[in-house]
């Protein structure tokens, strides 16, 4: 006697509380046995009209706020806002400035690698690796408040600059903590990369195409991971990348296995930039001029980019020649990334919506601001 089966597919709720989504993500997953048919994310609450704000304060008020568009890669954050009120109002950035930017920018880089890193293992049941990721972390953050005299939300670009040349024998320091970090790259990777039980979690789980990645607007990691190499720091170069040698690492299949690849190249690459940048930084100013707590910049529109941890970051601003901006729009990488993730979930099982939804990297106040 033939038995007949009947599967009856279930709605399971994923947040907007649960640990693995850093943050007040929520999904709503529809799954026949342990196959996932269809996930539909929820967002929005942690909206805090951010980009709002922009006009009901001047230009020095709103950097606070800024910092709080993505509270892991703060650098990110600032300094698309900064290029754009730079480019309307023709202000010129010191050479000196410009290099503390880039350094700046590539330890903020490495600073997120490092939290992903640590958390993306911890997902996957990982332990021993955020450990050591947040170990480095810290040095990084040392050296940044001892820059910029915060560990979080540093308010330290400005227009036409920084707000504080390097402290003495700050660069040595730094040196010395990018060799000793190459060197912890390589322990990294003696832990992970043959891993087993880890290739069995990443291997040909969660691939997006070059043709999806296209399709969807996804950027960063995600989009060098399925082999498409673009990066805004060599493609459009803003500030004085264009003097530094450095490498795109891509990846082969766009697998979540890629995905980490590409990020742990990407970290050697950043100390490359900064090892130049200690190498080639001139002495001056780091700041052209002192601007007024009111300055205005003339009526004018500008879009400004730059390559974050995650992706491109961007700043719409629509000046209308006050000391407010009469619009401003954020285009953060998590939220134009996360158009992606259904689709990719779709079909997965629900074992690995966590390896799949962790390589994104996706920080929650980017996508809802």
């Amino acid at each position: 006697m033939a038995v007949e089966f009947r599967t009856e597919e279930i709605t399971v709720n994923m947040g907007p509380h649960h640990p693995s989504t850093h943050g007040v993500l929520r999904l709503i997953v529809n799954i026949d046995g342990e196959v996932i048919r269809e996930v539909t994310p929820i967002i929005g609450y942690l909206h805090r009209s951010i980009e709002r704000l922009a006009q009901d304060r001047n230009y020095f008020m709103y950097f606070p706020v800024v910092d709080r568009v993505d509270y892991v890669s703060i650098i990110a954050a600032e300094w698309p806002l900064v290029l754009a009120v730079e480019k309307i109002g023709g202000i010129e950035v010191p050479e000196r400035a410009e290099y503390i930017r880039v350094i700046t920018g590539e330890l903020t880089r490495l600073m997120s690698h490092l939290f992903w890193l640590g958390t993306f293992m911890l997902d996957l049941g990982a332990t021993t690796v955020i450990m050591y990721a947040l170990r480095e972390r810290e040095k990084i953050v040392d050296l940044m408040e001892e820059l910029t005299g915060q560990r979080m939300m540093f308010n330290y670009f400005r227009y036409g600059g920084v707000n504080s040349d390097l402290p003495e024998g700050w660069l040595k320091k730094l040196s010395s903590f990018c060799d000793y970090f190459l060197k912890m790259i390589e322990e990294y990777e003696i832990l992970i990369n043959k891993n087993p039980i880890f290739l069995s979690r990443v291997k040909d789980i969660g691939t997006i195409s070059k043709e999806m990645v296209i399709k969807y607007g996804a950027c960063g990691p995600i989009m060098r991971g399925s082999g498409i190499k673009a990066d805004v720091r060599k493609d459009e170069p803003y500030s004085v990348y264009d003097r530094f040698d450095f490498d795109i690492p891509v990846g082969k299949t766009g697998d979540t296995y890629d995905r980490y690849i590409v990020r742990m190249e990407e970290m050697r690459q950043s100390v490359r930039i900064i090892k130049q940048a200690i190498d080639q930084i001139p002495a001056g100013p780091c700041l052209k001029k002192k601007l007024s707590f009111s300055f205005k910049i003339p009526a004018g529109e500008a879009y400004c980019q730059v390559e974050a941890p995650r992706g491109n970051m961007g700043v719409y601003l629509m000046s209308n020649g006050t000391n407010t901006a009469a619009r401003l729009k954020y285009r953060t990488p998590s939220y134009a990334n996360m158009q992606i993730l259904a689709p990719i979930l779709n079909g997965a099982y629900l074992s690995d919506i966590m390896s799949i939804f962790g390589s994104f990297d996706v920080i929650l106040p980017e996508v809802d601001r």
